[in-house]
């Protein structure tokens, strides 16, 4: 464990000595900072329940801080090849296996980091700058409604992650990890449109209707109950469906960096 322990403070060392990482997390930061400013200007308002405004700029804000996020997973294993040090880390007394979790740990662990300080600072900032108390109609956001949003959220990096990893692991190349995962991000809302799964019933297994969690949480539990149509679709259905991929996207990792002649 000791071994392993010390895996995930070298993997942690790389990415906090750069720089960029640094970079990074303070333009999460700023603009965390700046968005409600700009929403309490844009509205002329304070009234609006904090939460709100929190809400908007996470998920403004979680954009940028997915690509950030796919830019270390990528780079985690892709860039060993770049560098040339994957030899040095084989030639320690480590499994293949234990680099590779050491590797996943760390950048699950920055995406975590970076997705808590963007949440932190949103809310402090719409808290001190917007109303605290719900309005007398009942309207308005809850806390409970807010961090189920966000945690939806986390649920659509979380899986963005895996991919990036896995290509990053499969193919050695990060930015082919980088462009898939950017293309994953713009482009499935259009394929949810264009593989419907109202209209094609197996199009509910399609990993791209199952990425965005929030969706329940405007249609209720049930996904596709529109114009008469039902997809069959609810969320520990979904949930389950982007289980199944996870699974697979980390199996693949594993077997292909394990049986791969990496120093070759």
């Amino acid at each position: 464990m000791g071994n392993f322990g010390n895996l995930i403070m070298n993997e942690n060392m790389k990415i906090f000595r750069r720089p960029r990482t640094w970079i990074m997390l303070s333009i999460l930061a700023i603009i965390a900072l700046l968005m409600p400013v700009l929403l309490r200007e844009g509205l002329g308002s304070s009234e609006d329940l904090f939460w709100q405004p929190a809400i908007t700029t996470v998920q403004v804000v979680f954009f940028l801080n997915t690509i950030f996020c796919v830019v270390i997973a990528a780079e985690a294993v892709a860039g060993e090849f770049t560098w040339g040090t994957i030899k040095l880390l084989l030639i320690r007394p480590w499994s293949r296996s234990k680099i590779l979790a050491s590797k996943y740990l760390t950048v699950i662990g920055f995406s975590i980091l970076s997705t808590l300080l963007v949440v932190i600072l949103a809310t402090a900032m719409s808290y001190l700058l917007f109303s605290h108390s719900a309005p007398q109609d009942g309207s308005g956001v809850s806390a409970s409604y807010a961090f189920t949003s966000w945690g939806y959220l986390y649920v659509d990096l979380f899986i963005t992650l895996a991919i990036a990893f896995m290509v990053s692991s499969v193919f050695r190349s990060g930015a082919l990890a980088i462009g898939l995962s950017l293309f994953i991000m713009f482009t499935q809302n259009l394929f949810s449109l264009i593989f419907n799964p109202v209209r094609y019933d197996w199009a509910k297994y399609v990993l791209f209707n199952n990425m965005d969690l929030s969706r329940y949480m405007s249609q209720g539990t049930d996904f596709g109950m529109v114009d008469g149509g039902n997809a069959g679709m609810t969320l520990g259905f979904s949930i389950a469906v982007l289980a199944v991929y996870y699974v697979i996207f980390m199996v693949i990792s594993w077997v292909v960096f394990s049986k791969r002649d990496v120093a070759g």
